[in-house]
């Protein structure tokens, strides 16, 4: 038997209902003709940014500086260039998803924009900006990532309300995905009593995996028994695992079922930071063990390779494990390793990560902009 391709691997994971997305875009991907390959090729379907994604990719090369320089001409201030630079960006991706959204009948062929992080804990400035975002870009495949903090809620709702697809991101905890998703909830049927149609509205819940591996061995090693060490690397994909049991009970009762007769899509979960943080991990383990039917995984690229060359595909790997999830959650608590302490210091950092990133986006469109108007 010959050996399975790298794309094989990769066919084999959509075929099991995993939505492949790039957690990545830079405008060399898209004029280089890479975001094309990843497509024809390696099965993505939908692409995620976001500050830091952006941040790095006007820092490298040369491929903003035409545009830059008529910026810098017309007098355009900081913020409508950063607005003007990276909604140009993920308007091209999306016109080049476009037939993989026809084809999917809206699912994927996805391209994602977050709202400004300095927004995160500002309801209002985040739905106002959520509207600029959709009309900007002009995409049906947009969705525009609003951060998953209590105040990001009723923005999220909202957004949903007026015909807007929103990718919640920085989701960590359970509770917090619970009330994500009656957000999107409340949303639907806010467009639904507007007479708007639900068929066309689609959202996707991102839950962050690595980072809660990265916080709670960070713990674990500082107890430093052999328990705890025991325990490290398997947090992240069980509660992952655990709000794809919450995702499957708030999406067959009653409420729902209303809602998708009217023609509702549901919120897919979406598996995020799917990248490795600790070498001494199989890099491919948050594709290998959250294989079920139903989700996206969102890849850096290095992670995307990795599972095209040697993802350890067994098939779904979600159902049939929600016990022993809670077992190993449980068995954390009980060394004191607050649950709720971890997520709640992952989503203040996750903001104050992208607010960090932010700045430095404003930084670098700023000396591009100092330096073409120079010239």
């Amino acid at each position: 038997m010959s050996e399975t391709t790298p794309t094989d691997r990769l066919a084999e994971l959509s075929a099991h209902g995993v939505s492949i997305w790039l957690d990545d875009l830079s405008r060399a991907r898209l004029t280089g003709g890479g975001l094309r390959r990843l497509i024809d090729e390696r099965h993505v379907v939908g692409v995620t940014t976001n500050p830091t994604i952006f941040a790095a990719a006007l820092s490298q090369g040369s491929s903003y500086d035409e545009q830059m320089a008529t910026l810098a001409t017309a007098g355009t201030d900081l913020d409508e260039a950063v607005m003007a630079v990276t909604t140009d960006d993920v308007r091209e991706a999306a016109d080049l998803f476009a037939p993989v959204h026809e084809a999917t009948g809206g699912q994927d062929g996805r391209v994602s924009i977050e709202v400004d992080p300095r927004l995160a804990k500002d309801t209002e400035r985040t739905i106002e900006q959520a509207r600029i975002l959709w009309s900007t870009v002009d995409r049906p495949n947009l969705m525009v990532k609003i951060p998953a903090t209590v105040e990001g809620l009723p923005a999220i709702t909202q957004a949903i309300g007026e015909g807007i697809s929103v990718n919640t991101t920085l989701i960590f905890s359970l509770d917090r995905y619970r009330a994500v998703a009656n957000a999107y909830l409340d949303g639907l049927e806010r467009a639904q009593r507007a007479g708007i149609d639900l068929a066309k509205i689609r959202g996707v819940a991102s839950f962050f995996v690595s980072r809660v591996d990265s916080e709670i061995d960070a713990r674990l090693d500082k107890i430093g028994t052999d328990e705890a060490k025991a325990l490290k690397g398997k947090a992240g994909i069980a509660n992952a695992r655990l709000a794809f049991e919450a995702y499957e009970e708030i999406f067959s009762t009653p409420r729902w079922e209303e809602l998708a007769a009217a023609g509702a899509h549901p919120q897919r979960p979406l598996w995020a930071s799917t990248g490795v943080k600790d070498p001494a991990y199989p890099d491919t383990m948050y594709v290998d063990e959250l294989v079920v039917d139903g989700v996206v995984n969102t890849m850096p690229e290095k992670t995307l390779e990795a599972a095209a060359d040697h993802a350890d595909l067994r098939g779904d790997t979600v159902h049939g494990t929600y016990d022993a999830a809670r077992a190993h959650l449980d068995a954390l608590e009980r060394l004191g390793i607050s649950y709720t302490d971890v997520t709640d210091t992952l989503e203040a950092e996750g903001v104050e990560k992208f607010e960090k990133s932010w700045d430095e986006l404003l930084e670098t469109v700023t000396a591009a902009l100092a330096r073409t108007a120079a010239r």
